[in-house]
């Protein structure tokens, strides 16, 4: 082993070394304290009014993520099955394996949700997330990689906190859930490493099974990463790939075979079950890749940010956007650690190959399509998995590597990983496995330490989080929230919300259900499920009765209606086993009123709402 590469080796694992067990110390203390502020830091405007307020940028998302939680804890308070649920689509109900659905979270936080409501369980996730997967990058960095503690919190903070991470928390928590990636990637780079390859396979197929139940896509990317760094090592160091190939490919079978024994039924469910899909209709997400212009440009959520540039060049998700600094400065350091360190490396691999890859079907610059093909020109849209992937998010392993990086070279600032002997294990605070402690007599350059800070700062200090914006969102009326539906609605009915929830119109409405954990199904929702070829589908299929409510909404007036109208109204609310129809509060409540009346004939005020009782029109 070569004692100059060895201390640099990725996650340690790829060459044996003794590494010192957990042991917290005050650094570590300090680091996840500062990222947990941080976490209630970017989620504060939600706390200023946790009932009535939503993201900003993503209401429907976020409200849909609300419904989750619900749907969590009404699967653990009824005890039903909960990759499937017919409280939403009624009657067709939905796939929640299909879908996004955070069970691996949303049932364990069941008992939050019960007692204090999805809003405020919502917000602590979301923050604590985003703490959780700094504070697992801090301790990977800090036991595998590098000896700088403060470089780990830097990196840390980075891979929890990046740009793209904090973009997806508005509204989107499954994309900031990656505390079990670090530590994934970490298990892999350390299989066959010193003979303990049943333990090591039973850790990582346990940690692969749980994370299948948080997000499937980040799992997808990370293991694309980890293909990518086991070959990049691979080619660089033969003997010791020769030498641990055997250990570890026992190990990454056993791991492997245990998360599909722990997860078979599930994704059996997600494919074949009731209300599954195959791909989604036309490929929609492929289109989605990442403007080049995007990687130099601060992005909106940071201090620097600028929500004009966005507007220009923001037409997809913000999954890069690391402004001209930070690229300046990981440029640098791959430059000035190449050489010396295989982790640079094997970085550099990641960046140059996860950016291509992000660019998508045709090359974007500062918001204009060219006619220049990128690398998904050349992709089908139906190969498997592939399908539901979004180019763009493909840079989310460029911002992982960016932020290895950033440890490395504060690392190397700090003058660890130069000696030319092994060095016994220190004992001080800046400790680890990726380099000797900096000698009292260096002969490094006086100059290179606050330099290298200094460059890492002004790097990352442009990219400090803002809190998330948010928005207000009335509460559901009273004859929902106080049960005054309970006796219009029987079991085995529906209650039938006026606007029907969807994709794009039914926020408030697809709340009542999220916010009175269930009690009523609702026809319509906000989610995926087939059409009628099998292809995957934003929302429920539109029925004439929800189609002629829409387009009232957006018209702004009533059409002139017909006797086929109230036929179809008819078929539409005995298909979704209707036995009320409630109109609350609503920016188009008059026309919505006017139609429904049109439709049913006139509605009652009862509490707060416009009521029609149904059940004598559909039996």
């Amino acid at each position: 082993m070569n004692p100059t590469s060895a201390p640099q080796a990725v996650a340690s694992a790829t060459d044996p070394a003794r590494r010192p067990r957990w042991r917290p110390r005050r650094a570590d203390v300090l680091a996840i304290g500062a990222y947990v502020l941080l976490g209630v830091f970017v989620c504060l405007n939600y706390w200023v009014d946790v009932q009535h307020r939503v993201s900003s940028h993503l209401p429907t998302d976020h409200s849909w993520f609300e419904w989750l939680f619900s749907h969590g804890a009404y699967s653990v308070r009824h005890l039903e099955n909960p990759l499937f649920t017919a409280r939403q689509n009624a009657p067709d109900g939905v796939n929640m394996m299909a879908n996004t659905s955070l069970l691996g979270m949303t049932i364990p936080l069941a008992p939050v949700t019960l007692l204090f409501g999805p809003q405020v369980t919502y917000a602590l996730y979301l923050g604590g997330a985003l703490a959780a997967t700094a504070a697992t990058s801090y301790w990977v960095l800090s036991r595998h990689l590098v000896r700088s503690r403060a470089g780990a919190f830097v990196g840390g903070a980075f891979l929890g906190f990046a740009p793209g991470i904090v973009h997806h928390a508005n509204g989107q928590p499954n994309f900031v859930s990656n505390f079990l990636l670090p530590l994934i990637v970490a298990r892999v780079l350390r299989l066959g490493q010193d003979g303990r390859w049943r333990r090591d396979g039973i850790v990582l197929g346990l940690l692969v099974a749980y994370q299948i139940f948080i997000n499937e896509e980040m799992l997808l990317l990370a293991a694309l990463a980890c293909l990518v760094i086991v070959v990049a090592y691979a080619v660089q160091r033969p003997r010791a790939t020769r030498k641990r190939a055997g250990g570890f490919l026992a190990a990454l079978g056993l791991g492997g075979g245990l998360a599909l024994l722990l997860t078979a039924y599930p994704i059996w469910f997600q494919f074949n079950g009731p209300q599954s899909y195959r791909g989604l209709q036309g490929g929609v997400f492929h289109n989605w890749g990442e403007d080049l212009v995007a990687f130099v440009t601060f992005a909106r959520d940071t201090v620097a940010g600028d929500e004009a540039v966005e507007k220009t060049i923001g037409l997809t998700e913000q999954n890069t956007w690391f402004g001209w600094p930070l690229v300046l400065v990981a440029l640098a350091a791959l430059a000035l650690l190449w050489r010396r360190s295989l982790a640079a490396r094997i970085c550099g691999v990641l960046v140059v190959l996860f950016t291509v890859a992000a660019i998508g079907p045709k090359v974007r610059f500062d918001g204009v399509e060219t006619t220049v093909d990128g690398p998904w020109a050349y992709i089908p849209d139906d190969v498997p998995l592939v399908e539901m992937m979004m180019p763009t998010r493909l840079a989310l392993v460029t911002t992982a590597a960016v932020g290895v990086l950033l440890a490395l070279a504060w690392n190397a600032a700090a003058g660890y990983g130069g000696r030319t002997t092994p060095a016994p294990r220190p004992a001080a605070d800046d400790t680890d496995a990726a380099g000797a402690p900096p000698a009292a007599g260096s002969t490094r350059r006086r100059w290179v330490r606050p330099v290298g800070y200094a460059a890492v700062a002004l790097a990352v200090l442009p990219l400090f989080p803002r809190p998330l914006p948010a928005q207000h969102v009335d509460p559901p009326p009273r004859f929902i929230t106080a049960g005054g539906w309970r006796p219009y609605v029987p079991a085995g009915r529906t209650l039938v919300p006026v606007p029907i929830p969807s994709n794009v119109h039914g926020l408030s409405t697809l709340r009542w259900s999220a916010l009175t954990g269930h009690e009523f199904p609702v026809p319509g929702g906000y989610f995926i499920g087939p059409n009628e070829k099998g292809e995957g589908v934003f929302g429920a299929p539109n029925r004439p009765t929800s189609t002629l409510i829409y387009t009232t909404m957006d018209a702004g007036r009533v059409p002139g209606l017909t006797a086929e109208n109230r036929r179809q109204v008819v078929e539409d609310l005995r298909f979704w086993k209707a036995s009320v129809v409630v109109l609350g509060d609503h920016p188009r409540e008059a026309v919505l009123r006017e139609l429904m009346t049109g439709l049913l004939g006139p509605a009652r005020r009862v509490d707060d709402v416009w009521l029609w009782d149904v059940r004598p029109l559909v039996g």
